[in-house]
């Protein structure tokens, strides 16, 4: 079985979110997949996906924090700021995080471990909806 389908997340405030709930509503086939993968494609260059801490929302407080530091929206070397100081900023935490997960399902779930949540990182103060396109593939009961 092939599926894809894009999937546009609510609008989000800068930070990390998990979106399991959001990519699950609206991909109900996955249930039927015995053993495959969920590939997300994150469609924009200002925002990322990764995998991690699903349980304490510090976990993704502090990513933010680390990311806010590491890479600073009023560094004076960035030229590239049309769309204000968290333009060049947003593109780089996007190419670092990445913007495509590889999940594996197993018997109608992701099989991600007990303590794993998928994360938007949304990198812009004032960004819209996001586009993830989701493909999956797998084979069915």
């Amino acid at each position: 079985m092939w599926l894809q389908r894009t999937v546009s997340l609510k609008p989000r405030a800068r930070g990390f979110h998990l979106i399991d709930d959001e990519i699950l509503r609206a991909l109900p086939e996955l249930a039927e997949v015995r053993v495959g993968l969920l590939h997300l494609w994150l469609q924009h260059t200002s925002a990322s996906l990764t995998v991690n801490e699903n349980a304490d929302p510090l976990v993704r407080g502090d990513f933010e924090a680390f990311f806010r530091r590491a890479v600073p929206d009023d560094a004076p070397y960035f030229k590239h700021t049309y769309e204000g100081p968290d333009d060049m900023t947003a593109h780089i935490k996007s190419s670092l995080l990445g913007v495509q997960l590889t999940l594996p399902v197993t018997a109608g779930r992701l099989a991600v471990g007990t303590w794993q949540g998928l994360y938007l990182g949304e990198h812009r103060e004032h960004a819209g909806s996001r586009r993830v396109l989701a493909t999956l593939q797998g084979q069915c009961d």
